[in-house]
């Protein structure tokens, strides 16, 4: 991968997530919940996939956080302070752990990798605003995705952070044809494919050469749950059928007992 280039975005860090946590500020702030709203039904879906693709690669991992809509609140104290990316992925936090909110000062650390999905009302904010705030706060990879076609200059952008800015992820050749942009925060290969209509992201394991998205995360869930139910079942039947057996050879060794009884002299 080539080295990135640098875009205008070139802003001063935030303090450091661990000088925040170590600041004596009594927390008595109330960091709500934001409600979400899909901008259009592609919109919604590139989101809901992007989201499921990489909770089910991750699956293994439990110091690994992979949330969708989850607000990032940054600055100890102020609650006007917070993006909320579409996706957001944190490496080295607990993945168990339920959240209302991403607080920059507890986890100790911003997200690794955020994914903006494109829509008429966000595509200029996405560009210029919160990729200034994603840079301030110490995101590694900032990604948009245009599921229209029609909102940006290319389907999927990639901008990895060199110091204080942000340089675009110039594609990799890989798979026949295909153009990717490689993720080393995820260590995966990205990009934008139309499917029934839309552009969704797609992601490709360079370790394996496999290529996955949400559609095909939810049908291996849901194959992997069809064998879990098809193995309890046959352990089931197998268990019903030693009961029987066991049931068989307690009659047969009773029938023996009685036998002598029957005798008539």
């Amino acid at each position: 991968m080539s080295s990135p280039a640098a875009t205008e975005t070139d802003v001063p860090a935030l303090r450091s997530p661990a000088a925040a946590a170590a600041a004596p500020i009594p927390d008595e702030v109330d960091y709500p919940e934001r409600p979400w709203i899909a901008q259009s039904v592609w919109h919604g879906d590139a989101i809901r996939l992007a989201t499921a693709a990489l909770e089910h690669h991750f699956t293994d991992r439990d110091d690994v956080l992979v949330a969708m809509e989850l607000v990032v609140y940054y600055e100890h104290g102020n609650n006007r302070a917070w993006l909320r990316p579409d996706v957001q992925v944190a490496f080295g936090v607990k993945r168990r752990e339920n959240r209302s909110s991403f607080k920059v000062w507890e986890e100790g650390k911003a997200p690794d990798f955020v994914l903006e999905v494109a829509s008429p009302s966000t595509a200029d904010k996405d560009a210029r605003r919160k990729a200034r705030e994603y840079a301030r706060i110490g995101v590694r990879e900032y990604w948009r995705l245009d599921p229209e076609g029609t909102l940006m200059s290319s389907p999927l952008e990639g901008y990895v952070l060199s110091g204080d800015r942000y340089g675009r992820v110039e594609p990799v050749a890989s798979a026949g044809e295909r153009l990717y942009l490689q993720s080393q925060a995820l260590g995966l290969e990205l990009c934008g494919r139309r499917q029934s209509g839309a552009t969704v992201l797609v992601f490709r394991d360079p370790a394996t050469g496999e290529e996955f998205d949400g559609a095909l995360a939810t049908a291996d869930q849901q194959r992997r749950a069809a064998e879990s139910r098809a193995s309890a079942e046959a352990k089931r039947a197998s268990a019903a059928e030693e009961r029987v057996r066991a049931l068989e050879e307690q009659l047969r060794n009773l029938a023996s007992y009685s036998r002598p009884l029957d005798r008539q002299p």
